[in-house]
């Protein structure tokens, strides 16, 4: 047999060899997740100290070629106990021993697909069992000695397309060898390797810097905060179905309360809403706010927030006074509150975006609520606020924290007092509202005043200026009465169409701006 075989490798000169030759090459492409090739991205094979540049197209190649070798390199080799060669794909193997030929095959990342244990003398198609055209890897080993081979084969059953590169070893991966991608602006990855010779084509994330936090308060356009009703089911049993809604009830001390509640279309229990409350004016009720013959109270549900929500972003409810009137004190402010809380337990929302909204003492409750909930509620929108028959509770903690606030307000307004409005409400929220200090305390930014509507006409919505980005304060004047769908055509009379109303458009920008 030996007499047969030229080139034949003893076992010390292929161990030698082993140590001398390899050769590898890492090749792929860096892109953004839109798909965009990312130039100059910095790409670094860990174990091996090598690095590569990604070129215009994203490209890059990590490579080695085959040392120098004074021996001459064959894809046959002998040991002490046997021999082995390939040829398209095709392995021979002989043995003088009774030590095994062992095979272990392996894809392009690295796993091991095959392992296969032969005896005596005979021949082995590396292919066989490999369904999915591609390149292999083959590691031949019989005793101490181990001969590595590259092969391709077309995903059919003994027919291989020979060996490639069989002059050189693959170059086997260290143990926790990873290739890792830096780019500035995005995440660092780093991608575990099982063998150093692979076509990688990775994506980065664009790096998203961690939102800042605050003593308190959430940023301007913070993550959503689920409920813990999200992925759940609701458990709530309405009292009856209305036009637009359903109908629940609450027990509150002992009072049973009626609200109601109604969800987007595409309502989906995975995804947090946003919510409006929605609070009504005096001799009218919570239902009306739901549905209502068209008015110039009521031109569409819901304060005319309802139809503005193009994409069923949020859950709209409306709660029930008794007697028409908050005038409850405590009990309506518990009200709200377990109200709030059930939505929490049973719907998908997001409780960093809770607002209200109301009209004349609808208006007052909800600039009630907002100097008692600033921790649950992010803003309020009131029309026609009055500073007078405002509860709140003896001692509340929260009545220094800022809220963000809009009111619509008619200068001719003769119920609730513009002027008492304007001079007492308004400052009392800018107190509370005004940019942080160095200390991240939010200071007094009451002595700014608001510009206003002059004439018959027209209307002036006031952005402060001197308040903290997060609380934001608008003050919207029109030459109106008491009525909350403000327009531009002045009071009513000749011209005027309530329909024309900007207020609705307005508040709902105020909201989505958090």
């Amino acid at each position: 047999m030996t007499n047969k075989i030229p080139n034949l490798l003893t076992t010390a000169c292929l161990l030698a060899f082993c140590s001398a030759a390899s050769a590898y090459t890492i090749s792929g492409t860096v892109s953004d997740d839109q798909g965009k090739a990312l130039k100059g991205a910095s790409v670094s094979l860990l174990k091996e100290g090598k690095t590569a540049t990604t070129d215009d197209q994203g490209k890059f190649t990590i490579h080695e070629d085959e040392k120098d070798s004074s021996d001459a390199i064959h894809p046959s080799f002998r040991n002490s106990v046997g021999y082995i060669s390939i040829s398209n794909g095709i392995l021979s193997y002989s043995q003088s021993s009774s030590q095994p030929v062992q095979v272990k095959i392996y894809n392009l990342l690295g796993n091991q697909i095959l392992k296969k244990t032969l005896q005596g003398s005979g021949t082995y198609d590396l292919s066989k069992g490999l369904s999915v055209r591609g390149t292999y890897f083959a590691q031949v080993s019989v005793g101490s000695a181990k001969q590595n081979f590259k092969f391709m084969t077309n995903g059919e059953t003994n027919r291989s397309l020979g060996v490639q590169s069989a002059n050189a070893l693959l170059k086997g991966a260290q143990t926790g060898e990873a290739i890792q991608f830096v780019a500035e602006g995005f995440d660092t990855l780093s991608v575990p390797l099982g063998t150093l010779d692979t076509t990688l084509d990775v994506k980065l994330k664009k790096t998203v810097p961690p939102e800042p936090t605050f003593k308190f308060g959430y940023a301007i356009g913070n993550k959503p905060t689920p409920s813990k009703g999200c992925g759940s089911a609701s458990q709530l049993k309405k009292t009856k179905s209305v036009e637009n809604g359903d109908q629940f009830q609450i027990k509150v001390g002992s009072d049973t309360r009626n609200y109601f509640i109604t969800l987007p279309k595409n309502y989906d229990n995975n995804k947090p809403h946003k919510v409006l409350f929605a609070l009504h004016c005096y001799g009218s009720n919570g239902e009306d706010f739901v549905h209502h013959q068209a008015d110039y109270d009521h031109p569409t549900p819901y304060y005319g927030q309802q139809v503005l929500d193009k994409n069923g972003d949020y859950i709209f409810v409306s709660l029930d006074a008794i007697g028409g009137l908050w005038n409850k004190g405590q009990a309506d402010h518990d009200f709200f509150a377990q109200t709030l809380t059930t939505l929490n337990e049973n719907y998908c929302i997001d409780t960093s975006r809770v607002f209200i909204t109301g009209f004349s003492y609808g208006a007052m409750f909800s600039y009630s609520l907002m100097q008692d909930m600033q921790n649950r509620v992010r803003a309020g929108a009131t029309y026609a606020v009055a500073d007078y028959n405002i509860w709140l509770p003896e001692g509340n903690s929260m009545k220094n924290l800022p809220i963000a606030w809009m009111n619509v307000h008619g200068v001719n307004d003769g119920r609730c007092d513009y002027n008492r409005a304007k001079t007492s409400a308004l400052p009392r929220i800018l107190k509370r509202n005004g940019k942080a200090d160095a200390d991240g305390n939010l200071t007094d930014a009451s002595s700014e005043k608001p510009e206003e509507v002059k004439g018959n006409t027209g209307h002036v919505c006031y952005d402060f200026k001197n308040v903290d980005e997060r609380f934001p304060v608008k003050w919207c004047s029109w030459p109106g009465d008491h009525q909350w769908t403000a327009h531009d055509t002045g009071n009513m009379g000749v011209g005027w169409n309530w329909e024309s109303t900007w207020v609705p458009e307005e508040v709902h920008k105020f909201f989505e701006q958090f």
